[in-house]
């Protein structure tokens, strides 16, 4: 993982999905909001490294949300709009904003962008490079952080004591979300030992991780169960 959180703001599920994938595949970490108060809530709850935001949404729209971020925040902004004149990308610029593209867009063309502004604001603010390093030790997935550096784990703001073995196995699934590992497959990579077949002891290590991280581990919501091919951590 790159350590580099993105929030993908936008009232279009479908865009919002598309820009997730591409953001995911590419090794960032995703948040999504489809309004501007619940961007603005995860911008100061969560390590946000750089917003990629639509202009025309309920409420508040993406100019207002720029103004308030940019308040106390000098993280980079992209705008999104499906507006193309020169004044509509004028005022998303004046208003804080350090890139715009135009709807419909090239997935790959806002990659490149993101890239490149991540690269001009590390580079150009020390503070954020030494939380780029800080941040590589720290693995978020859903409201689970995980430091690795001193192997603490919170969910939320609890902090829940884990094994070093429970600790592996969540590392592992959490920092790949939604990728299914076989048995076989955490077995080798935490344990590093040869797996054999009717081993118990990765169903066991799952089922006590549960109890410590789930609100209800009968019905979990952090690591599921994909029957007849192993488990995965939904993000």
């Amino acid at each position: 993982m790159s350590g580099q959180s993105i929030l993908v703001v936008d009232d279009e599920k479908e865009i919002a999905d598309l820009i997730e994938i591409y953001l995911k595949n590419d090794g960032y970490n995703v948040y999504k909001a489809d309004n501007g108060e619940d961007a603005l809530s995860i911008v100061g709850k969560y390590p946000i490294h750089l917003v990629i935001l639509d202009i025309m949404m309920p409420g508040l729209d993406g100019l207002e949300v720029c103004r308030r971020i940019r308040m106390d925040k000098n993280i980079p902004i992209i705008m999104l709009s499906a507006k193309s004149q020169d004044m509509d990308k004028i005022m998303g610029l004046t208003t804080g904003a350090d890139d715009y593209i135009t709807k419909p867009f090239n997935p790959l063309e806002l990659l490149a962008r993101v890239k490149s502004q991540l690269r001009r604001y590390i580079y150009l603010n020390p503070k954020a490079r030494i939380e780029q390093r800080q941040n590589a030790d720290i693995v978020q997935a859903s409201d689970i952080t995980i430091d690795k550096s001193c192997h603490r784990v919170y969910v939320g703001d609890r902090e829940v004591n884990l094994t070093p073995t429970e600790f592996g196995i969540l590392l592992l699934l959490a920092s790949s979300p939604n990728r299914v590992f076989s048995s076989e497959e955490i077995f080798e990579k935490v344990w590093e030992e040869r797996y054999f077949e009717s081993n118990n002891t990765v169903m066991v290590h799952i089922r006590k991780l549960r109890e410590k991280i789930e609100v209800n581990p009968r019905n979990p919501q952090y690591i599921k169960t994909v029957w007849g091919v192993g488990y995965k951590f939904e993000d």
